[in-house]
């Protein structure tokens, strides 16, 4: 998804959403604290009724490369429509802009941590609370999003800016609209069988 804003973006003739230093320090974050969540969510129910994975398999199944595409493509979207957005109609400045689009890149990661606890069950069936470390893991994402965007150190480090509150809220509205993307494509997808032994194809 950062790579195809960066790419659009230069086809496109526009500034760059997303600056070298800023796709690095994202990466740190969303690189580490998810994975760590990850590792700790409890095993799906009913995954010893599921059939063996079949050998041939590929790792990266028809069903996995679709979700990412939709991921990639609703993040694309989303960050230059932000970008766009606080420049032309927030009339914020290109320091704003930017770093409103890192903080979404950043923050989609955070909600995408819960899609991704189960590839086929949906957020609300496996129990909101059931991994704290998720809960944990996304706080802290938030938490230093908001360091970087507003502490003067970080600003000068990274050349951000700080963002106004309805900057927050449009970065809020489409991290809870790629969730319930995601959400409705397990639904279409698993919908209709969704047993506990089902397994992604």
């Amino acid at each position: 998804g950062e790579a195809l804003v960066v790419v659009l973006a230069l086809m496109a003739g526009l500034a760059l959403p997303l600056t070298p230093v800023m796709i690095l320090s994202g990466n740190l974050i969303t690189g580490i604290t998810p994975g760590l969540a990850l590792a700790f969510e409890p095993t799906d129910p009913g995954a010893m009724r599921r059939p063996p994975r079949p050998p041939g398999r590929p790792l990266l199944t028809r069903a996995l490369l679709m979700r990412t595409g939709l991921v990639s493509l609703a993040m694309l979207a989303g960050g230059i429509g932000l970008f766009l957005w606080e420049l032309h109609v927030a009339h914020a400045s290109l320091a704003a802009a930017r770093t409103a689009v890192v903080n979404l890149v950043v923050l989609v990661e955070a909600v995408y941590l819960f899609n991704c606890r189960s590839l086929t069950l949906p957020v609300f069936r496996l129990g909101l609370f059931s991994n704290p470390w998720a809960i944990a893991g996304a706080l802290a994402m938030v938490a230093g999003q908001v360091f970087f965007t507003h502490a003067p150190l970080m600003n000068r480090l990274f050349h951000t800016a700080p963002i106004e509150t309805g900057a927050w809220l449009r970065i809020v509205a489409l991290c809870a609209g790629l969730f319930a993307v995601v959400e409705l494509e397990k639904w279409i997808r698993y919908g209709g069988r969704r047993s506990e032994g089902v397994a992604p194809e």
